[in-house]
């Protein structure tokens, strides 16, 4: 079977925080490759420099050394200008805090990137993503008037909503409970199914990860291994032989 293409590249990745006794190495000469329209999930203990690694892909960080290409384009040789505007119309972000605005409601919380860029939506493609998440009848309702795993949906809409070419998630379901969180993973799955979509999600939990096609695991800074079709027994025990 031939490789899927890249959506997104990590060549050489080193990114160092402080100095000399306070220097802290989050990523060591990292080389990984996302595949477009698969789910993998990236794993490792607390500071194995897992969420700095995704942060890094996405362009909301930069590297010490080495290289992030982000659909192809070398994201170091791009300004900050240049970068906002890959960011917006390129990488979808979901996070563990849903990061709504509360003075607007769910249907203008998932239009505000675009409506900020002055980008006409889809109405049909705004359906659809509406209708997947089973927002349909809570659009009009604000933040504060929605469960944690419905404005989850809200931001994960908001994500979708300008067909990016890739999604970033970290540790997404890291507020919600047992039954939101299956949900949200059960959507981030047909996201990649259904919608071709590309997500990278950080998660800390064997189970979120048994959702995706691949996981890779970091440890101190490095990539220590990798599985492929993975399942909730067999990456906890992966995480028990590196001692996570």
């Amino acid at each position: 079977m031939a490789a899927l293409p890249v959506a997104a590249r990590a060549v050489d990745a080193v990114k160092v925080y402080g100095t000399g006794l306070v220097e802290v190495r989050a990523l060591d000469s990292v080389d990984l490759d996302l595949e477009r329209g698969a789910f993998t999930a990236v794993m490792g203990p607390s500071g194995s420099g897992k969420s700095t690694l995704v942060h890094c892909l996405a362009g909301l960080d930069t590297l010490t050394s080495g290289r992030i290409e982000l659909g192809g384009q070398d994201l170091s040789g791009l300004s900050e200008t240049q970068l906002t505007v890959l960011r917006r119309d390129h990488v979808g972000f979901v996070f563990q805090s849903f990061n709504l605005i509360p003075t607007l409601d769910a249907l203008e919380n998932i239009r505000l990137p675009s409506d900020l860029a002055g980008r006409r939506l889809d109405p049909a493609w705004l359906d659809a993503v509406v209708d997947a998440v089973g927002l349909r009848d809570r659009l009009r309702h604000r933040p504060a008037e929605l469960s944690g795993g419905q404005q989850q949906r809200v931001a994960i809409a908001r994500s979708l909503v300008g067909r990016p070419d890739i999604v970033f998630a970290d540790e997404p379901t890291g507020n919600l409970d047992s039954r939101s969180a299956g949900e949200i993973l059960e959507f981030l799955r047909r996201a990649v199914d259904d919608f071709d979509q590309t997500v990278v999600m950080v998660t800390h939990d064997p189970g979120a990860a048994a959702h995706s096609d691949r996981v890779v695991f970091l440890a101190d800074g490095r990539l220590a291994d990798e599985m492929q079709a993975p399942t909730t027994e067999r990456v906890l025990e992966r995480l028990k032989r590196l001692g996570t």
